[in-house]
């Protein structure tokens, strides 16, 4: 968009459009970003915020695998589903109703060439929202097609979800297991909690009546946990990619941004990246990874712990040429 000085002309003004009037009055007008130094606070953020979101985002993971940090089944099922609802907060709540101010109808962007023919904030989230669904669709039937295994929908009917044999073995989600006495449920997600959490130790007279897992049951159990990981990483890997794209525009924006927004950006971003790193790490702690990929989870957290830091080290690179408000930032953000 070219810039014009608004003063020598009248709103009456057959020489300049409707979108010129609203991107200059959004500022999006080429005149630059408002960065104005200080460039020891905006590095120190640099360093806070590293280690802020680090730390959230490491600690569902450890909390589930370090024995000494083990939270109690409430805490850690908390913890999990409020970093699942910081997430969802984040799409619908902090990027959605800004995505209209900036590219919506009525808007520099939405008043301008093809972004004028039709409202594409919904259109945008509509088709992210269903190329997730056909992505966790095709990754379940490969999954399924390369394991040769099928959804008999006995996980979805709970009467069937453990049924007891007249052996004493029972049958969960369509697999046989020998052993105990399960009927009773009611406490089957503590147990199951307990299970993952704490390996089982047995006495001496549970030993000698305890029947050895043979070959066959471990490596059914290894296919179990490899056709799992594969069904999950899959969407997990849609989440961080998502979210970290948002984290550089956040540092980006921040590392240029004037200093009355600097200092309310500087807060909000640390608690912001805190708890959607809550939310990728909650995320992370739930998949099954199998042995050889044990340490992927924590590549995995350092990888959006440092994102957001690097893009700031960036913007303070290109602090001079970046401008967030800019008619192709405008897009690029909010568009993806």
């Amino acid at each position: 968009m070219s810039s014009f000085d608004i003063g020598k002309f009248t709103l009456d003004d057959p020489n300049i459009t409707d979108a010129q009037k609203i991107c200059y009055i959004q500022g999006i007008n080429g005149d630059g970003n408002d960065y104005d130094g200080r460039d020891g606070v905006r590095i120190s953020a640099l360093f806070v915020i590293l280690i802020c979101s680090t730390a959230a985002t490491f600690f569902p993971v450890m909390a589930r695998r370090v024995r000494w940090l083990r939270l109690p089944l409430y805490g850690y099922l908390f913890t999990r589903y409020f970093g699942a609802g910081v997430i969802v907060a984040t799409a619908f709540v902090h990027l959605m109703d800004p995505a209209y101010g900036a590219i919506g109808p009525n808007t520099c962007v939405g008043m301008t060439g093809g972004w004028a023919e039709y409202s594409f904030v919904p259109a945008i989230i509509l088709t992210t929202v269903m190329c997730i669904f056909l992505l966790d669709f095709a990754s379940k039937v490969y999954v399924e097609r390369k394991f040769g295994v099928t959804d008999d929908h006995t996980s979805h009917n709970p009467e069937s979800f453990i049924t007891q044999q007249q052996d004493g073995s029972h049958t969960h989600n369509g697999h046989l297991h020998r052993g105990h006495d399960h009927a009773n449920t009611s406490g089957s997600v503590k147990a199951v909690y307990d299970q993952e959490m704490e390996p089982v130790k047995l006495n001496k007279d549970e030993v000698a009546h305890h029947r050895p897992i043979d070959d066959a049951s471990s490596i059914d159990s290894e296919m179990q946990t490899k056709r799992s990981f594969e069904q999950q990483i899959a969407a997990f890997y849609i989440l961080e990619f998502g979210v970290i794209f948002h984290s550089v525009i956040i540092g980006l924006n921040l590392a240029v941004a004037a200093w009355d927004d600097f200092k309310v950006l500087y807060v909000v971003i640390i608690f912001h990246q805190s708890f959607e790193g809550l939310g990728i790490g909650s995320r992370l702690s739930v998949i099954p990874f199998p042995k050889r990929y044990s340490n992927m989870p924590w590549f995995l957290c350092l990888a959006y712990g440092l994102t957001t830091p690097l893009a700031i080290a960036i913007g303070l690179g290109v602090r001079t040429t970046y401008d967030p408000d800019s008619f192709t930032a405008q897009i690029v953000f909010w568009s993806t």
